[in-house]
């Protein structure tokens, strides 16, 4: 009970002090678990802890590092110029399709099941659009990580594949009749991008120039629309398709896992940064220049290992997980399915996918099957809670998203939390219509 409460406070106080911005992320990240580890009597342990989760997250470290240096020389070098004017041009200065663009942009790439490319690709395409005409960058953060969410399903996505390991069955029984459940859930997103995209047209109105009408955009309006402030000399036109190529083949290799992700980002930049800027002095500028961006968000992913490596260390996981798993009356039992679909939002936010779907996923399986309820039926149910997963401190690829988008973290989570719920709901709903997992499971 003691390790459950200190559990569910540090979670709790951690949450509270972002989203008040009480304390920033980093700092939040770094003390509270310590000071909750000394409250619990941990202090012995309590480097090896920290020097475990650190362990456990630096290559996703490494990776970001290079991944955020090697878009950085892309946009230098104007790889996304020819992108931007030609979405200028397509949706003529109208907020409501740039949103409803991003949301296509990203539900078409996260097909790969790969939360960080989509972030990536997403954010570097889209953001100068978003600055260049004033946006706000939260719709983007919020639309890209809801289609991550529920596109992350397909089964060589994280979360299906370990419900299905955890409870030994075939992942393509698990996501083949989820399918319709995605596609409600797709439908919803698009839905709240439309809503987002009038609520921005309204705030910001069509950006057209002094003199010209909404559907008069040419070569010369794009080029006269407000631009972002950009070093012309470090462009590089002359090697646009070059880099096109080069960042075909990395995200090719990436799908392909050729190598690790962090080896493949190291190399990309190297060869990007050669290729752009052989000059030594500029090569120098440019790390220089794409420094603040870097440390912001692998400092905050090194913190996050501080986090996690007490959290699971201490045993605060487990604990935490079987008390909430003790407080379900007997009379709810035939009810499972629905109470894990429920408590996947949740338990998914306060612990990592390893932790729910091989800890307590199990549990929960073995509990309703007195009820009659199938382990399938079980896997699908634990898998409602993605979309909200996604806004954990515990997941990497969130800081990846929140920092070249250049948007606070508790900012992020306020605007999109309540949309991450609904699109799970949605998500819940559609599967009990379509009899994905029981409402109620009769007793065996």
């Amino acid at each position: 009970m003691v390790l459950t409460l200190l559990g569910f406070g540090m979670v709790i106080a951690f949450m509270t002090l972002i989203m008040m911005k009480r304390l920033s992320p980093l700092v939040a990240l770094v003390l509270v678990p310590i000071i909750f580890a000394l409250i619990g009597g941990f202090h012995a342990g309590m480097g090896d802890m920290m020097l475990d989760g650190l362990r456990k997250i630096a290559p996703t470290g490494v990776m970001l590092m290079f991944a955020i240096l090697y878009f950085g020389v892309m946009i230098d070098a104007g790889l996304f110029d020819p992108i931007v004017g030609r979405i200028l041009r397509i949706v003529k200065g109208d907020p409501l399709r740039i949103v409803v663009g991003t949301t296509v942009l990203a539900l078409m790439i996260s097909l790969d099941g790969d939360g960080s490319t989509t972030y990536m690709i997403v954010v570097a395409s889209m953001l100068p659009l978003y600055r260049r005409l004033k946006m706000n960058a939260l719709n983007m953060t919020c639309l890209a990580m809801l289609s991550s969410g529920v596109m992350n399903l397909t089964p060589w996505g994280g979360p299906t594949a370990r419900a299905a390991s955890a409870l030994h069955v075939d992942p393509a029984d698990v996501f083949v009749p989820l399918v319709p459940a995605m596609g409600a859930s797709i439908l919803a997103i698009l839905a709240l991008s439309v809503y987002l995209g009038l609520r921005e047209r309204r705030r910001l109105g069509k950006v057209t120039l002094p003199g010209m009408s909404a559907g008069s955009y040419d070569e010369e309006t794009v080029r006269n629309l407000p631009a972002m402030e950009v070093d012309e000399e470090l462009r590089r036109p002359k090697l646009l398709w070059v880099n096109a190529g080069l960042t075909l083949v990395l995200m090719i290799s990436l799908v392909m896992g050729v190598l690790p992700l962090p080896v493949l980002f190291m190399i990309g930049f190297a060869v990007a940064l050669l290729i752009n800027y052989p000059d030594l002095a500029e090569q120098r500028r440019r790390v220089a220049h794409h420094a603040g961006n870097v440390l912001s968000v692998v400092a905050l992913i090194f913190a996050a290992g501080i986090f996690t490596g007490i959290l699971s260390g201490t045993g605060m996981v487990e604990a935490m997980s079987r008390s909430l798993l003790a407080i379900i009356p007997d009379a709810m039992g035939p009810y499972l399915a629905v109470i894990t679909a429920v408590v996947s939002m949740p338990f998914t936010f306060f612990m990592s996918n390893d932790a729910f779907y091989f800890g307590v996923l199990p549990i929960l399986s073995e509990a309703a099957q007195g009820y009659g309820i199938s382990p399938v039926e079980m896997a699908r149910a634990s898998l409602i809670g993605q979309p909200v997963h996604l806004l954990s401190p515990l997941v990497p690829s969130t800081y990846l998203l929140v920092g070249m988008a250049a948007v606070d973290f508790g900012d992020h989570q306020r605007f999109t939390l309540k949309w991450a719920v609904l699109v799970c709901l949605v998500m819940m709903f559609a599967g009990l219509a379509l009899s994905l997992f029981p409402l109620y499971g009769a007793a065996a």
